[in-house]
């Protein structure tokens, strides 16, 4: 069975910003679709409410989410919120990836 993720709390607070200003639950979705420049890429979406057979983890009040099938690439991942000069991003920083794009958005097993 996959592991769980980490949702960093630079993450969670952003996270929780977002959905405030939305007016949303601060359940962040991660799932991983095909495309992107290396195979898959990861896409971020605010969620009402957990699945029923979603894995779930909770940072700082805020839920992260993945579905069964994402969580077989992303799986022990951590997911962080990065600002530099080039942007502000959310990161996964995947086990999983074999190869990974420079954007930092698409990965491939």
């Amino acid at each position: 069975m996959a592991e769980t993720l980490t949702l960093t709390p630079a993450a969670a607070k952003r996270v929780a910003l977002i959905a405030q200003k939305q007016t949303r639950p601060a359940i962040l979705r991660l799932s991983v679709e095909g495309g992107g420049c290396s195979g898959f890429q990861y896409r971020f979406d605010l969620a009402d409410a957990p699945d029923a057979d979603d894995s779930v983890s909770e940072t700082d009040g805020v839920i992260l989410v993945v579905d069964p099938v994402s969580l077989d690439l992303v799986g022990g991942s951590i997911v962080d919120f990065v600002e530099s000069l080039g942007g502000a991003a959310f990161r996964v920083e995947n086990p999983n990836a074999a190869a990974g794009c420079g954007c930092g958005s698409s990965f491939g097993i």
